[in-house]
């Protein structure tokens, strides 16, 4: 794809976001995950081929478990230099909202045996709508397959974890958050719920009721009697 669909989403006065260019390396390709609380909590799983990162957002994050066939829908693609993005997309802006990285590490293509391809193979791959790959990172490990789903849509993908001595029966990606981040999201909820139904606004109905009712002349003559 290139960069022209991401530079063209983008206004970088505005967002802190890397413009980025093509860049080809001769190191081991790198991946990474990205937690971005947007419109919707996703998890954005990125690939570095060909100078740029192929990606997919994941809506409920990618798993350890093989069972879980996660939806993952391909995006643009990003620059490299996206890999450690962190921070905040402002309001108005493509994106919009807050951006850290869950994993990171590196990942090499393999082919149904789960022996090493090159480039050019896992792009072929790629173009054919299923890549198997070795990742190696903090959080996630062992082999994983993206397979494009038939009939739904040129973007519409599945990833896959494949049943390795890394698998999991139970993952849940937002059990591994950081803390700063479940934290950031819980007041981006809690801003969005007063939004939707912001506290009732005292009126002068009700801030009369809640005054002191005034002691009738009568009362206040029954007390100096007492005394």
């Amino acid at each position: 794809m290139g960069l022209t669909r991401y530079q063209q989403k983008r206004r970088f006065t505005e967002t802190p976001e890397p413009k980025g260019s093509v860049k080809r390396t001769k190191r081991q390709k790198t991946f990474v995950v990205q937690r971005h609380d947007a419109s919707h909590l996703h998890y954005d799983f990125r690939l570095e081929a060909e100078g740029v990162l192929k990606s997919w957002a994941v809506p409920k994050g990618p798993s350890l478990n093989p069972q879980d066939k996660r939806l993952a829908m391909m995006v643009e693609d990003h620059p490299v230099s996206y890999g450690t993005f962190q921070g905040v997309i402002p309001e108005g802006n493509y994106g919009a909202g807050f951006v850290d990285v869950w994993d990171h590490g590196t990942y090499e293509p393999v082919d149904e045996q789960g022996e090493t391809i090159t480039e050019k193979e896992f792009l072929a791959h790629l173009a054919a709508g299923s890549i198997k790959f070795r990742v190696k990172g903090r959080k996630l490990k062992g082999e994983f397959a993206l397979v494009k789903m038939k009939g739904r849509g040129e973007n519409t993908w599945l990833l896959i974890k494949h049943r390795d001595e890394y698998a999991q029966e139970e993952y849940n990606a937002e059990d591994y958050a950081k803390k700063s981040s479940l934290k950031k999201s819980a007041e981006k909820r809690e801003k969005r719920e007063l939004k939707k139904s912001p506290p009732k606004k005292k009126t002068v109905a009700n801030a009369a009721r809640t005054k002191k009712a005034p002691v009738k002349p009568a009362a206040k003559k029954a007390a100096v009697k007492k005394k």
